[in-house]
């Protein structure tokens, strides 16, 4: 069973090319986003930064191909997650501005992020690949 009342946040790592994008990304859209934005702006924060040649397999970064179950429906879904301007839902190409995207940024394979939507709902995500 899933404990929604103290969701605690797993460890994440961010590669440094995308790091300063990913904050500009989010400070322009913040009046179109306000939840999403601020949500990847945390993340952002509390991510360790790894400098780009040590980017570690199975870590989801930007452009990265990533098959994840959501744990309430127990549905699995693979996407690759792209910078807004790219992003084609009917192709699987998700951007970072979306829930789901801000939320598997930086997680690696295992790992469960639970998080609160717009809407005020909860999901709760586990990565199974990434390649």
């Amino acid at each position: 069973m899933i404990n929604y009342l103290h969701p605690e946040l797993p460890p994440i790592s961010l590669r440094m090319c995308d790091v300063d994008r990913l904050r500009n990304i989010a400070e322009a859209a913040s009046e179109k986003y306000p939840q999403t934005c601020d949500f990847l702006a945390r993340e952002i924060e509390r991510a360790e930064i790894l400098p780009d040649a040590r980017l570690l397999p199975g870590l989801v970064a930007m452009e990265s191909d990533v098959t994840f179950r959501d744990d309430i429906s127990g549905q699995e879904r693979s996407v690759t997650l792209v910078y807004p301007e790219a992003a084609n839902v009917d192709a699987g190409k998700i951007s970072i501005l979306t829930p789901i995207g801000a939320a598997l940024i930086g997680l690696s394979v295992g790992q469960t992020i639970e998080f609160q939507t717009p809407a005020g709902g909860w999901r709760s995500l586990t990565v199974l690949k990434v390649k």
